[in-house]
């Protein structure tokens, strides 16, 4: 799991920061009192700035270890909506989030061990040559 966080540690921090911006885009969408211009707006220019930050994560990290990063989004939203919206966060709910967590984290560290599984059999195909 260190492997993974060392290798993809930008592009982690980096979605972490996406799926926050996203999820603080929709909360102010739905905060807004029927159409509004300047929230509508700044949900967008939120949200627009979280895909933006997405896109330039890929470019720090293995896509299978980070877009299950974007998950996290559900995490944050029902803390956001625990917080601000006041919204109850069910025991269901909360062992949802919990497995969540539990996945990000085994997926992250299941692609660490699988590009050190390709890396090996890759060497073993060269006679241990690096290409």
């Amino acid at each position: 799991m260190l492997d993974a966080i060392k290798k993809n540690g930008k592009g982690i921090l980096l979605m972490f920061v996406s799926a926050t911006a996203l999820c603080i885009g929709q909360l102010i969408w739905k905060k807004m009192d029927g159409i509004q211009i300047l929230p509508l707006l700044l949900g967008f220019v939120i949200y627009g700035v979280g895909a933006l930050v997405m896109i330039m994560a890929f470019k720090y990290g293995e896509l299978s270890v980070l877009q299950p990063m974007n998950s996290m989004s559900y995490v944050i939203s029902t803390i956001l909506a625990y917080f601000v919206l006041n919204e109850k966060i069910s025991r269901m709910r909360l062992v949802g989030i919990i497995i969540i967590i539990i996945g990000v984290v085994v997926l992250a560290s299941a692609g660490a061990a699988s590009s050190k599984d390709k890396t090996s059999s890759d060497e073993n195909k060269d006679g241990g040559r690096a290409s």
